[in-house]
């Protein structure tokens, strides 16, 4: 199932890559991993296996996410919203597509002579994921992100603020939203560089918790194009998981 769902990520990448030759085409993949209770008496892991594409052409970056989820845990839990008050709980085990993502980033300001740049975002998320099932809520979500970037020599610190309009599924209404991120990150020679970053959201509803993470990664260029990252992350609010862990593969075609 996963392999059919990367090929089709694929190919809704390729269509523009062929009309229009100055673009760059990456295609990767990525396995991730979280564990946590959510505020309930039961531990629930989420195991995901995503297809991922992107395409830059000048200032824009355009990018696909199209997930493969396994939850296992209680049903009450629904990824990306946490432990939903009022939702049937049992524990389940449950699998299938998830929630298709689209993004759109565009590089609206960079200064070469300071190294600061402002990059703005949307992303659509694709109510793809069966909402009987647990893996969605079967709503479409908006977001839109500003983020602040400057390099001071091998590091670079970033941040940015976010707003998420969120659709309602019935029975448990959501809240339109705020997060935001801070961070850094610090180029260890011409392959590799570490960071850290922190993350938080509002709570979606009453009854909800909110989110916060503090994550950890490490990327690398490896021989050839193929460019692989590592991260793991530290669930600091009943919203996220308790942690979790990452691997991601991508190749320039």
């Amino acid at each position: 199932m996963f392999w059919r769902a990367a090929a089709a990520c694929a190919a809704m990448f390729l269509i523009p890559a062929a009309k229009a030759q100055d673009g760059t085409l990456t295609l990767g993949g990525g396995l991730h991993y979280s564990s946590g209770d959510y505020g309930t008496a039961t531990t629930t892991t989420i195991t995901t296996l995503a297809a991922t594409a992107a395409y830059e052409e000048g200032p824009w970056t355009f990018k696909g996410w199209l997930p493969y989820l396994k939850v296992e845990g209680d049903s009450a839990v629904v990824p990306g919203i946490g432990n939903v008050r009022g939702k049937p709980s049992r524990t389940t085990t449950e699998s299938g597509i998830g929630d298709i993502v689209v993004s759109a980033t565009y590089a609206a300001y960079y200064d070469p002579a300071t190294t600061f740049g402002i990059d703005l975002t949307a992303k659509l998320k694709l109510a793809t994921a069966d909402e009987n099932r647990g893996l969605g809520t079967g709503e479409h979500d908006m977001i839109f992100l500003a983020e602040l970037y400057r390099t001071f020599g091998r590091w670079t610190g970033f941040g940015g603020v976010g707003y998420h309009v969120l659709g309602d599924p019935p029975g448990f209404p959501l809240d339109n939203v705020l997060s935001a991120n801070l961070g850094a990150s610090y180029k260890l020679d011409e392959r590799a560089s570490v960071g850290v970053s922190l993350d938080g959201r509002e709570r979606v509803a009453a009854g909800t918790s909110p989110q916060r993470e503090l994550t950890g990664f490490y990327s690398h260029k490896l021989d050839g194009l193929w460019k692989a990252q590592l991260y793991a992350l530290l669930g600091l609010a009943n919203g996220s998981p308790d942690w979790g862990f990452g691997l991601s593969l991508a190749r320039p075609l």
